[in-house]
Order: C-alpha cells, then sequence, then structure tokens
C-alpha cells in the first residue's frame, strides 16, 4: 500500500506550482495574466476569463490553505525569516536587488511561502504523528 503521507518530490512539486502560479499572475518581464488583460482588446474576452477564473482559484486554495496550516504567526515568521535571507544575501553582496530584481525575489519568497503552507499540514503530520482535521 502507497504511503499516503508526504515525500521531497510533493513538497517541492507544491513549491513549483505556486510560484508558477505568483509569477504568471505578474512577473517585470511583462508575460503575464495581468499584462495580457491590459493588452488590446481590453475587454473581457472568453481566454481572459477562464484563465483569470484558474488563476483565482489557484489563489484562493493556495491562500486559505497555507493560512490555515501556517497561521498568522507561521506566516510573519516565514515572511521574517526570507526577508532576514535576502537581507544577508545583499548584505554578503551575493543579490543585488537594482531595477525588477526585487520585484523577482519578492514574488519568488510570496510564492515559496505558499507552497510552503501547502505542505505543512503533512510535513507536520509525518514529523509528530498527529493528523490536523478541520
Amino acid at each position: 500500500m502507497a504511503d499516503p503521507g508526504i515525500s521531497v518530490t510533493g513538497v517541492l512539486t507544491r513549491i513549483v506550482l505556486s510560484v508558477l502560479l505568483v509569477l504568471v499572475t505578474f512577473n517585470p518581464s511583462g508575460t503575464s495574466l495581468l499584462h495580457w488583460l491590459a493588452t488590446p482588446p481590453v475587454a473581457i474576452t472568453p481566454g481572459k476569463a477562464v484563465a483569470g477564473l484558474l488563476l483565482a482559484i489557484g489563489w484562493i486554495l493556495c491562500l486559505r490553505t497555507a493560512f490555515v496550516a501556517l497561521g498568522r504567526w507561521g506566516m510573519l515568521l516565514g515572511l521574517g525569516f526570507f526577508a532576514t535571507l535576502v537581507w544577508l544575501l545583499v548584505d554578503r553582496d551575493w543579490l543585488s536587488v537594482d531595477g525588477a530584481a526585487i520585484v523577482w525575489v519578492a514574488e519568488t519568497i510570496v510564492g515559496l511561502l505558499l507552497g510552503i503552507g501547502l505542505s505543512w499540514s503533512l510535513l507536520r503530520a509525518k514529523a509528530t504523528g498527529q493528523i490536523e482535521v478541520q
């Protein structure tokens, strides 16, 4: 029987999909849903409506799951950790946050937090043996 728990592949898949959700919604390269919505024709077309609804569903699913799993304090601590990590990398001159780079970094952090939030309940159950039910 397969283990219904979590795996490294499962966690990485959730993180990658969460980062993609954030970057497909908006990114500085000009190839995102928000850029597509602003291009002529500006009117809502069926393709734009389907894409917008799919992204809205993804955002609601990710945000709700992450907030339930991590809670307010967990989200704040995660954000604080990643902000401090970026600060360290900038201070050591390993990362430059000039221009659009800071937007890429911020969006990646949001995606990482969402991905970790999607996996958190399963990771905690694996580590402690306690299952979270709501």
